[in-house]
């Protein structure tokens, strides 16, 4: 429809507009060529990359198969060998830890007891030394009690002696 709207539909022209397209998408349109060479890009790198992938799979498969046959069995039997061994270690270990937390718990009773004793000994000592000190105390309390009540009598005695001569 275009090319029969155009004022240049049936004229000389044509030819050189016809001529001038078809220069242009051979210079200058380049989206063909472009697309090309991303299919021909897209095609090798699936191709490459797909035998690299199926490469990586075959050697994960292979390791997984390795492990599972051969690795595995030997690191199950090479624990339970070492885990009876080890368990029995273990059992003497908490044995010896178990007689040595008795010994200290023994030690230790030992010397609070040692220690209650020396308490109950320096109570009872304590207790002597005040009961000494109460004994003391009151035979001073008497000695000064005597000692007072002879004063008392001096000194009433020298009253006496003073009044006989307060009378001269």
């Amino acid at each position: 429809d275009r090319r029969r709207d155009s004022p240049a539909a049936g004229s000389p022209i044509q030819p050189i507009i016809k001529d001038v397209g078809e220069v242009y998408s051979r210079l200058l349109d380049h989206r063909p060529v472009i697309q090309g060479e991303i299919r021909y890009f897209v095609k090798e790198f699936e191709e490459k990359r797909g035998l690299r992938e199926l490469r990586v799979l075959e050697n994960l498969k292979n390791t997984i198969f390795e492990t599972n046959e051969r690795v595995l069995p030997k690191c199950e039997q090479a624990m339970q060998d070492n885990l009876s061994e080890t368990f029995k270690r273990l059992q003497a270990a908490n044995a010896m830890i178990h007689r040595l937390q008795e010994r200290e718990y023994e030690a230790r009773k030992l010397q609070a007891d040692k220690v209650m004793a020396r308490e109950e000994k320096c109570i009872a000592h304590w207790e002597e030394f005040m009961k000494e000190h109460q004994n003391k105390r009151a035979e001073v309390d008497e000695e000064h009690r005597k000692a007072m009540e002879r004063l008392k009598e001096q000194y009433s005695e020298m009253e006496k002696e003073l009044a006989k001569y307060v009378s001269f």
